[in-house]
């Protein structure tokens, strides 16, 4: 099993962490580890609708969490995500339409304030399950864990607070609806955005500081977690997230630590790496300029903070990061692990969630990131979690879309 132990959030899209250190050192031998990160095949599909009952997991689990109110409030916010008019314009997706995934939402969100009694079988009667085809067709993915981190801030520079984040620059050209990097508008037109090594050496974002970090590593992990709630020296909290990125590839820091022999795979989680660049803080710098991704930020209010990807509150054990080029956006899905952190707060083995986020290192179809919530509770918590398991979509069956559709907008 992956001995990956402190995967943070994601720099992608807001409060979108990739993973800082992700370790694929194995307990597996002489054998290869998995590829968790293996693109899909040119031409394949990320979901396939299960037909061998076999392959069929157990929708008890499903059925019982479908009236949580955790649940429920997430799910209330992927609703009013479809309802938006625009959002038509990022499907189909792995061949489900935007209809059919508003009406499985809306579906499901009936049946669940309807209550449990009945909730099973109308899962089997009206919908279909589908499920990831995994990093090697499959059906694995790794599911890791990430979290939103506090922070001390300055809003200005100060003797003790020297490093920056930086807002959006207004040369920045990005898709208004996907966030897709188009490059930088130059007098000539649209060029690729230079690296972080050619944004930080040429200080070309001077004047454009949001807040000061007292050490280089810190407003680093804030560019990995996408977001953070900062305890400002004046007394103030301000939280701040995602507002952009250059558009290049995220590389971790632990990885390239490990491939040169630095850190050992099993020792790696962020208490080694902040005591090895304490004791060798000549060296990270260099590291840090090898991922070439640099994140912008803004300031968020406190009741729309954690934001993910799709613009509203992810939610504590109920929202998961996926890859949003293979996975249909706002979905039910029905997350199956092999094990689930171990003390403190953990998840059931089939927890019931939804496809609201992403990140810079989740772009596969094995790969999968968990929410755990603000703080270093979560921190702990999601630095725990691990381990390999199923990711299954609840999907209206397609004879049913149309009556659940009409339902909801005869409901409207």
């Amino acid at each position: 099993m992956i001995q990956a132990r402190w995967i943070p959030w994601r720099a992608c899209p807001a409060l979108m962490l990739s993973l800082l250190i992700v370790s694929t050192g194995c307990q597996l031998a002489e054998v290869d580890p998995p590829d968790y990160s293996r693109p899909l095949p040119p031409g394949a599909v990320a979901l396939r609708r299960i037909t061998d009952l076999n392959r069929m997991p157990d929708l008890a689990p499903a059925a019982r969490q479908l009236s949580a109110p955790g649940f429920l409030e997430a799910l209330g916010r992927s609703i009013q995500w479809y309802q938006v008019p625009s959002t038509q314009s990022l499907f189909p997706v792995a061949g489900i339409s935007h209809a059919h995934a508003y009406a499985s939402a809306y579906a499901l969100e009936q049946i669940g304030q309807a209550g449990s009694a009945h909730a099973l079988p109308q899962l089997r009667q009206d919908f279909d399950v589908y499920e990831s085809v995994g990093w090697d067709g499959g059906g694995g993915v790794l599911f890791t864990g990430y979290y939103s981190p506090v922070f001390k801030a300055s809003r200005t520079q100060a003797p003790g607070y020297e490093y920056p984040l930086y807002q959006r620059p207004m040369d920045l050209v990005t898709n208004p609806l996907s966030g897709e990097v188009h490059g930088r508008q130059t007098a000539l037109g649209v060029s690729p955005y230079p690296t972080r090594a050619q944004i930080e050496t040429s200080q070309m974002l001077a004047g454009t500081e949001l807040v000061y970090l007292p050490s280089r590593f810190d407003a680093y992990l804030i560019h990995v977690n996408g977001s953070a709630k900062l305890e400002m020296t004046d007394g103030s909290v301000m939280y701040v997230g995602y507002s952009g990125n250059n558009g290049h590839e995220y590389t971790s820091i632990g990885r390239a630590l490990v491939a040169d022999g630095k850190i050992s795979a099993d020792r790696l989680s962020l208490p080694t790496l902040r005591a090895y660049f304490a004791s060798h803080p000549d060296e990270l710098d260099s590291y840090i300029r090898r991922n070439d991704r640099f994140v912008f930020f803004r300031e968020y209010s406190g009741d729309t903070w954690p934001a993910g990807s799709l613009g509203f509150k992810v939610t504590p054990g109920r929202s998961l990061a996926t890859d949003k080029a293979i996975f249909p956006r706002a979905c039910v899905v029905l997350v199956t692990t092999d094990k689930a952190p171990a003390g403190g707060w953990a998840l059931a083995h089939s927890q019931l969630m939804l496809d609201q986020d992403t990140g810079g290192a989740i772009r596969a179809p094995g790969r999968g990131d968990i929410y755990f919530g603000i703080g270093p509770t979560a921190e702990a918590s999601a630095g725990r979690q691990a381990a390999e398991g199923r990711l299954y979509y609840l999907l209206l069956k397609r004879d049913r879309v149309q009556t659940w559709y009409d339902r909801m907008m005869a409901g409207q």
